[in-house]
């Protein structure tokens, strides 16, 4: 797992289907910016935690998706 911080929203007029509902979002991870799908609804500002590659795409057994980075938390600031 990866800790990052979500810097806004990725838009597309096109989608693939199977792609379950959530939101691409934008994550700065350690001076880089990755785009890590978002099934949990975190706004802008939020720290997330991230899993990569194939955790990420085996999250969603039931179907296929193209995903490689997953949030998976909000980090609550104390």
């Amino acid at each position: 797992m990866i800790q990052g911080k979500v810097t806004g929203r990725v838009w597309s007029s096109k989608h693939i289907g199977s792609l379950p509902k959530g939101a691409l979002l934008e994550v700065e991870v350690a001076g880089n910016r990755i785009i890590a799908f978002d099934p949990l609804g975190c706004a802008t500002g939020e720290d997330v935690l991230i899993t990569q590659g194939s955790v990420a795409a085996g999250h969603f057994t039931h179907i296929k998706a193209p995903i490689d980075a997953l949030i998976i938390g909000s980090i609550d600031s104390k």
